[in-house]
């Protein structure tokens, strides 16, 4: 499966204000565009509970899109569950990937958070990254990778700029996956 991990982040490396995890307080107008058309291009999108509680009031369910929410606890959103549109599951990454390929799936976009972003890429899971780096700083936050366990190296695959601020959208690939 090709997993492509999306994101957002300040100038000092994190991914919220504070503790704050509404990014679209925060990202720009191009980041939200870029956000909404990788959504746009993928039938699977993968999450952590924090990332779905920010977005759960604008979130718009469809038929050709499966969201999975990472979860520890199951019963505390059998309520929000709507069967292969909005799935929660307390599978580890790996896991995860191998149920969503028996599925059928053969893509997904990760779309945070910290810790669901630090497990794929620990477990050698992520082919891509996408990087829009804000032109902001933020007195504290939660970091892009939380719980990494092991170094990881990176090759930057191209990058470009979105607007006149310097918002940066950045694509790398692990050395590994080159």
């Amino acid at each position: 499966m090709y997993i492509k991990a999306v994101v957002a982040m300040s100038l000092n490396g994190f991914i919220t204000n504070g503790s704050d995890p509404d990014v679209t307080k925060w990202t720009s107008a191009e980041d939200k565009a870029h956000f909404k058309a990788s959504k746009a291009e993928s039938n699977l999108i993968v999450m952590g509970k924090n990332t779905y509680l920010a977005m759960r009031k604008s979130m718009v369910l469809d038929d050709k899109t499966l969201r999975v929410v990472l979860v520890r606890d199951l019963s505390e959103f059998l309520d929000d569950t709507v069967e292969g549109k909005l799935e929660f599951s307390n599978l580890e990454s790996l896991q995860l990937v191998e149920w969503l390929e028996e599925l059928g799936h053969n893509e997904m976009l990760l779309a945070g958070g910290s810790y669901i972003y630090s497990s794929f890429l620990e477990a050698g899971l992520v082919d891509e990254l996408l990087v829009t780096i804000e032109p902001v700083v933020f007195e504290s936050g939660t970091p892009l990778f939380s719980s990494l366990k092991s170094t990881q190296n990176f090759k930057l695959a191209s990058s470009k700029q979105l607007n006149s601020d310097g918002t940066l959208l950045l694509s790398y690939k692990p050395v590994s996956k080159f």
